[in-house]
Formats: structure tokens, sequence, C-alpha cells
């Protein structure tokens, strides 16, 4: 693995209505921790949901991970809590990288936070470029990523549904959505 100080870091964006978006980011996650890289997870919105790739996350001692959200906010009773617990899990964010302890952050679902208007795209868009280190890789992910932090970005995938089994009202299945 090359040495932070020859390392360019990447700023990956994983957007769309389509599935895929946080698969893709703990892939890379994986990965990362794989070649030894400290790796920290931060999702903004699955709470207490038990995931498999937490469980998996728990095997290495190079991931931390962190779900402080409140639950799927689509479905919200509570939009000022919902705002609060975002700007919170936001401070986190930036913790995490100020920390510089991680070569590789997922801020998972953050996208989500940008749509609804709970944090600017601008305001991340911002810390990206004057706060994270240069050899730091940073994943974002969720629908609706905003067009400043898409312009930022290095790497940007959109995912696009074609079809999705909730579509035929199969709920989420275990070990393919969570």
């Amino acid at each position: 693995m090359k040495p932070r100080d020859k390392r360019k870091g990447l700023i990956v964006v994983n957007t769309g209505e389509g599935k895929g978006k946080s698969s893709s980011a703990f892939g890379m996650a994986f990965r990362a921790a794989g070649w030894g890289m400290k790796v920290c997870v931060i999702q903004f919105i699955k709470g207490k949901w038990k995931t498999g790739e937490q469980k998996a996350a728990e095997k290495f001692d190079n991931i931390e991970w962190h779900a402080p959200g409140d639950g799927f906010t689509w479905d919200t009773k509570n939009r000022s809590q919902d705002i609060r617990t975002s700007r919170e899990i936001w401070e986190l964010c930036k913790e995490k990288v100020r920390s510089e302890a991680f070569d590789l952050l997922i801020w998972d679902e953050i996208n989500y936070c940008t749509g609804y208007g709970w944090i600017s795209g601008e305001e991340i868009a911002k810390f990206l470029t004057e706060e994270k280190p240069a050899w730091m890789h940073v994943i974002l992910t969720g629908r609706n990523a905003a067009s400043e932090v898409i312009e930022v970005a290095h790497t940007v995938t959109e995912m696009g549904k074609v079809k999705h089994a909730f579509d035929q009202g199969i709920k989420a299945t275990q070990g393919i959505e969570f």
C-alpha cells in the first residue's frame, strides 16, 4: 500500500434511484481493510437496524462502524429530531476526518440529508475541499447527491433502477438489502 504522502485521496459519490449505492461503498471498505487501511463507516439513516455488513465489519480490527441514525426518515414523525440527528452525525464525520486516523471514510446515506435540505451540499463540498487531507478517501452514498458534492468528487456513479423486488411486494431481504 502506498504511504499517505504518496497517495491521492479520492472523493467518490454513489447516487441514483437504483440499488447498490451502499453495497458498493461497503465493498470498497472491505477491499481497503484487506490492504490494511483504517476504515470508518458512518451511517446517517439506518440507525438501530442490524445489518450483515456491520456484522462482517466486526471481524476486522481496522474497521470502525457508527450507526447513530434515527431510522428511515422518509417515514419521519419528527422532522426537527431528524435534522438534529443528521447535524450531530455530520459533526462526527468532520471529527473523524480531522482526526486523520482513517484512510477511508464512508458517509453512508448522507446524500439523503442534502436532498431533504438538512445539510447543504455547499457545506459538505467546502469541508471536503478545504479540510479533507489530500491522501484520505471519502465515499458518500444515497439518492439525490448535491450538485456541489458531485462537482468536487473524482468519481460519481449513478445507480439506475431497471427493476426492484420491492415493486413486486417483496420486502427487504436479509443478506441482500441488509
